[in-house]
Order: structure tokens, then sequence, then C-alpha cells
């Protein structure tokens, strides 16, 4: 329902001719003095409560007839506030009711305006601040809101060895006590932009999308590389898992229970819209789609637990416009997402210490240090103490714990690892939860002698989204004396500078060998010194940088800059052969994916995008 609410010194109409729709036996003109004029139109989502819309619109037009003093009230209706209208017989129906619960009200006098006639009126507004208020009323503003639950949240810290310690003993400057100091209250929040803001521009690696949403990037070839890295890395960890890649569609009908009720524990931060006349929504990760081919699919105990994988491109949530920051909170990401169906709670601790350690594992990887915490419910912890802090022994750090009253989201247990960002402020990347309510939600089983089972799920993201990746290898350079990222992730791995025009032909030979030994290799063709060509390479973070002239051609033996050895002004090299060069870079990227190089091989053909 939408209403225009006009404070009138006048209102009057005139039905001068019926459409197919008309109402019968109308008052065919009539007018108030001194008025609430209530414009409304009754939309489809309306006829889901029909009583209850009406109801909360008549209450709305009396709060705000309270608030001008007036105790005349014009209902009218207006078909132009609307695009997506209810049948005839809903909007009489509703129009009926509002009209009849506002003259309840002592001491009020109420009209209403013929439904499905074309009417002259006139109106005189009277122009003050209250004057002219608009409000739309949904069928869900009619429900009753559950009282929230009172939770408390205990935190604490366990150490490797068992030990349960105060958390503010671990309330450093470390990752791990930047994380306590976050979750506990301890810090102040931080404000400004992250380190990452600014260097995702200044490499051209992703930049803001003018023309979409707030939190909507478009990604240069240098970062879709990276990107699509990122995204092989977390395929092959799964696979090597068992996991089973999927693909599902990004947009799914709130109109279906289970999805409108899983929907909802996100509150305001979904993406909805209409098609047609369905209400539809983008997901915020793969659950709905999975769950789907959870709920089709013939599961027997003896394939359990079954893995399922999709590279959630694009996942939607509506953060605030404010909240939007660089790659660390979106609107739209990338999200690995896995989802492990599971016999019984003792497979499914089994499956979730498995998947931590793959989370774990993540960190090393990608040279980002992750700080872990451990969340779950009261219950949950008092019956498997001894389990967690088995978990905390296996990772082999401390691990803040937040223990929970009561559950009050679909999991009851949890772990959030995190890269801590330039400002010391947590980056939630990879991520584990027990999921103890969907399989019954979307009506998941399997049969057993007993009768039918809805069994734990694991949510589990091996990384996180690839975008906070990102964020959180642009805010290690920050701490970095020499800053790059891995050099298996790095968009140039290795670049050849020609000294002068007659040693490109030389330097093209060096780059074909390397890309031939599947090394991401450019020539720095352009016509400028030396010296800028070399600094423009530290500039793009390239790992091994070899400059040929005379000699190197002569010799076949190169002189390489390697940017991990190197400290500020004082560049490490050594000389090798281009074979010798080749070896080394692959020693160091081997059993990590690879891809071709994503811009020109001659740096003068390579355009500026930033």
């Amino acid at each position: 329902m939408r209403i225009l609410l006009i404070h009138s010194d006048q209102i009057t109409y005139e039905a001068q001719k019926k459409t197919p729709v008309a109402e019968e036996n109308i008052v065919p003109a009539d007018g108030l003095e001194e008025a609430l004029t209530a414009f409304c139109a009754v939309e489809a989502p309306d006829e889901e409560n029909i009583a209850g819309v009406a109801a909360k619109t008549a209450a709305e037009i009396l709060e705000a007839a309270e608030k001008l003093g007036t105790t005349n009230i014009m209902v009218y209706p207006y078909a132009h506030l609307s695009s997506d209208l209810s049948n005839p017989k809903a909007a009489v129906e509703a129009l009926t009711a509002i009209e009849e619960i506002c003259s309840r009200k002592e001491g009020m006098t109420v009209k209403r305006a013929p439904f499905g006639w074309y009417k002259s009126f006139t109106l005189s507004c009277k122009g003050h601040p209250l004057s002219e208020l608009s409000r739309t009323i949904t069928p869900e503003d009619t429900k009753e809101k559950a009282e929230k639950k009172q939770v408390t949240h205990t935190f604490f810290v366990l150490t490797p060895e068992g030990a349960r310690e105060d958390a503010t003993k671990y309330a450093d400057d470390t990752p791990f006590g930047q994380l306590v100091k976050k979750e506990t209250g301890i810090a102040a929040e931080a404000t400004g932009d992250s380190v990452h803001c600014e260097l995702m521009r200044a490499k051209e690696l992703v930049d803001y999308e003018p023309l979409s949403d707030v939190g909507n990037h478009r990604w240069m070839p240098r970062g879709k590389i990276v990107r699509d890295l990122l995204s092989d890395y977390v395929l092959g960890l799964v696979l090597d898992y068992g996991g089973m890649p999927v693909e599902t569609p990004v947009m799914y009908d709130l109109d279906n229970p289970a999805i409108n009720e899983h929907a909802g524990k996100f509150g305001e931060r979904q993406y909805r819209f209409k098609s047609g006349n369905r209400n539809m929504m983008l997901r915020f990760a793969a659950c709905f789609g999975m769950f789907s081919i959870m709920h089709d699919m013939h599961i027997s105990p003896n394939t359990l637990p079954m893995k399922m994988y999709e590279l959630s491109t694009y996942s939607f949530r509506h953060e605030q416009k404010g909240e939007c920051i660089g790659l660390k909170r979106l609107r739209a990401f990338t999200m690995p997402d896995m989802h492990s169906l599971c016999l019984d709670m003792d497979q499914t601790l089994s499956c979730f210490e498995e998947q931590m350690m793959i989370g774990w594992q993540t960190g090393r990887d990608l040279e980002t240090p992750l700080a872990g915490i451990f969340r779950c419910t009261e219950a949950f912890y008092e019956e498997h103490e001894e389990w967690v802090k088995g978990l905390v022994k296996t990772s082999g750090v401390p691990m803040l714990i937040e223990v929970l009253s009561d559950r009050v989201h679909y999991w009851v247990a949890k772990v959030d690892l995190a890269a801590i960002d330039g400002q010391g402020r947590p980056i939630e990347n990879p991520t584990v939860q027990i999921d103890v309510e969907s399989s019954e939600r979307f009506d998941i089983k399997y049969f057993t002698d007993e009768g039918e089972v809805h069994p734990p799920i694991i949510h589990c993201s091996p990384t996180g989204s690839i975008e906070r990746v990102i964020c959180a290898l642009l805010e290690k350079t920050a701490t970095q004396d020499v800053p790059m990222l891995p050099v298996w992730l790095s968009p140039t791995q290795a670049r050849v500078v020609p000294v002068a025009e007659r040693h490109i032909a030389y330097a093209k030979e060096v780059c074909d060998l390397l890309t031939k030994a599947g090394i991401r290799c450019d020539v720095d063709d352009r016509e400028e010194s030396v010296g800028k060509k070399v600094r423009e390479a530290g500039m793009d973070w390239v790992p091994y940088v070899a400059v040929v002239g005379d000699s190197e051609a002569e010799s076949g033996k190169l002189t390489v800059t390697i940017r991990k050895d190197s400290q500020p002004k004082k560049p490490c090299k050594e000389e090798m052969t281009p074979e010798a060069l080749a070896e080394k870079i692959s020693a160091v990227t081997a059993g990590m994916p690879a891809r071709k190089l994503y811009t020109p091989k001659m740096l003068s053909m390579k355009p500026r995008f930033i």
C-alpha cells in the first residue's frame, strides 16, 4: 500500500465516467473542509494480507490526523502512486476497510471517493512542513515482531595447551591482539580508508564503477588475473578435498517460504526487486541453489559427507552506502562457497576441523597472517568443550572464544579467521559454520530404518570472498619494506628491460623462453631511459627484473633484480642464465595455479587504465 497524505483546506471530487471495474451505488460528488486527504494505491503484494495492510494503513492515517489536529479524513483511491496494483476486488476491500476503521475513531468524519471512476477533484494544500507526507505499508509490516532474545556474549582465550585465559591479556598490537580488541570492544573504532583503497587503483587492479550501484567494481586486466588465479586456487583446494563444483542462479523467488525465511535472517541487506508479479532477490551466497539441488537429490547415508562447491559470482549484499569500503565491504562480491551435507554431528565435527585447517592453510599459502575466533552457543560448548580445545590445539595458536547464551542464527558453532588491515581492523576471510536449521527448512533428508533424518550442513568459504583476500594482500604490503604480491599472484612475474633498441630482439628471446616455461613475462620496449623503466617495474611490483644490454646479449647471462630479497635502495641482484631464471621462478611458484599474461607482452602496446 502506498499512501500520500495531504493536509488540505478543502478537498472536493465529482465522478465523471465509470471504468469496467467501477463500484456501484456510489456518492457521485462530495467534499470536506479542513481535512486530511489520504490518496491510496493498493498493491499486488497487499493481497497476501489485505485486512492487515488496511488496518496498518488506517492506523498511519489516524496517527497523522491526530498530529495535524484534524477530525476530517477523505480516503481517495489513486492508482498513479504505484505500477504494481492489486486486483480491483482486493483494492475495494482494502479501501472499504480503511474507511470503516477510521470511522470507528470517536469524533472522526470519514468519507471515501469511489473506486474505478474517472473523477475531477480540487484540492487546496495548506503548505506547512507536515502538510505532505508519504508512506509505504507492506504485508511484512503487519506481522508481529518477535521479541528479540536477550543474548549474552562471553569472551575468553583458549591456548593450544588447553588453558582458559582472560581475553584482555592478549589485547596487544599483534594480529591476534588486534582481533581480540575489536571483538571485545576494547579498541576504538578506526576511521578513514584502508591502505588498499589507494593501492587497488594505483596498481591498476580494480576501480569503482560510477555507472553501477555503490559497492560494484570494475576489474582491469592486472586485477582480473589476480582474481582469476585466486579462484583457481580455491577450486584446487576444494577438488583435492572432494568437493563437487556446481553452478546455480543469482536470483530467487521470495514467495518460496523456505527462501523467504532464510533470507529474512539477513534483514535489509537484501537486494530485492520485482520480476512481473513475482518478488525476487539477488542471492547473498550460494546457499539457495545448493539447497535446492540437495532437496531434489536421492541422498544415501553411504555417500555422506557430500561436499558441493560454487564460486558464487556474484553474491550481493545491500550494505549501507557509507559502509562500503574498497574491497573490504562491497555490495557485489565473489564468494567461494562450499556446503557439506554430513551424516550426523560426529561426522560434522570431524569435517569442521578439516575445513578449518584448510582455512589456516590459505593464510600460509597467501602469505597473509590470520587470527582466529571460534563462536558457539553455550549449550554447544558445554557438550563439546573438549572438542573445542582440540580445535585450538590442532591450530597451534591461541584462539578467541565467544560463547553465546542462546542461538540467534542458523549456526550453533562457527570459526572466523581474519587478516588485519593497516589500521588494526580485522578483515574476515575463511569461515566454517555448523548449520542446524537449513536441512529441515529446505526439506533435505536421507532415510534410515528409523525414518527420515535432516542432517547438519557445514557452510565453508576456504578463503572468504576473493575481493577480501585481495584486500588483505594489499593491506599486508603496507608492512613490507619492499611491497609485493606473492610471485604466483603477480600479474607480471618477470620483466626484461632492453637498454637500447638494438637489444629488443634479444629481450624478446629471453621473454619467449620464460613464457614457454609458464612464466608471465613482458618486455619494456618503450623509448624511455633504463632508469625510468626499472623504476616503473618497481612501481608495478614485478618480482624479477632483468636489464639486457650488449654484455648480456653476448654472454647469455642476465643480471636479475630479485624484489623479495631486496631492501629499500639496496636491490638484490643475481647473475644467471635465462634458463636458470626460469627454473628459479618455477621453483618459487611450484604447486600454485598459473595463467598466461593478461596484458600485452610489449609494454609499448599496453594502455593506461587509470
